[in-house]
């Protein structure tokens, strides 16, 4: 399939609260996109500021060729309209039945999503999110709340989305999805490492574990846990 262009486009865009400010500029083309920072950088300000749902104080967020967005909050409560757990799953589009069993929630659903865990909150969310086959993407926190194994399954998710722009904005230190462009905040700036595997080598707020590769001159093609394993394999 041909994929068509697409563009995200921050031109000088900053944003300040306070002492507090952020700049980005860059283009974000189809593909996967991670955003790392530190925890108050500016990850989910940044999200909301691509989504369009806050203002810059100066310069402009466009976008071309999209025409379908969908931003994922970092805490799901933000985004529940229904009543039961069936109900969320239907109001999103799409077919309560195997979601609910993938998500191991047959037996909570004619509870109030609300009821639920945080864990079972967010699969629920992230399910429905998933449901849709969006333009622009724009993922906050994904993975938090969720164990290793709802991570993994996650993960697996993002990397076989093979349609427009998904963008990743975390702090996460253990699991991650495929990804084609590395992004990172530094000191109020976003700052584009370039393309995966080059990217690695400049990521400041690398995990422990991709840090001790790169040191080791065993440099990952990727950064999910199977391209990370790999890596520790070589001789």
């Amino acid at each position: 399939m041909e994929v068509p262009a697409m563009k995200l486009l921050l031109d000088t865009v900053r944003i300040a609260y306070g002492d507090w400010s952020l700049s980005a500029s860059g283009a974000l083309e189809p593909g996967i996109h991670l955003v790392s920072g530190d925890v108050g950088s500016g990850k989910s300000t940044l999200s909301l500021m691509m989504a369009g749902l806050v203002s810059p104080l100066s310069g402009s967020v466009t976008t071309e060729g999209v025409t379908s967005r969908m931003v994922s909050f970092q805490f799901p409560e933000y985004q529940v309209s229904r009543l039961t757990v069936e109900e969320e799953y239907a109001s999103w589009g799409a077919d309560p039945v195997p979601l609910l069993e993938s998500d191991h929630l047959e037996e909570k659903k004619g509870l109030h999503p609300l009821h639920l865990s945080r864990g079972e909150l967010k699969r629920l969310h992230l399910s429905c999110v998933f449901s849709g086959n969006y333009d622009l993407l724009i993922l906050d926190e994904p993975f938090s709340s969720l164990d290793c194994a709802e991570k993994e399954r996650v993960c697996e998710t993002i990397s076989g989305r093979n349609w427009g722009i998904t963008v990743i904005f975390t702090h996460e230190q253990t699991t991650f999805p495929k990804v084609d462009r590395l992004w990172e905040i530094r000191e109020g700036q976003l700052v584009d490492l370039g393309k995966v595997p080059d990217a690695l080598s400049r990521w400041h707020n690398a995990p422990p574990v991709i840090k001790d590769l790169i040191s080791a001159q065993k440099i990952p093609w990727n950064i999910s846990p199977s391209d990370l394993l790999e890596a520790a394999c070589w001789t």
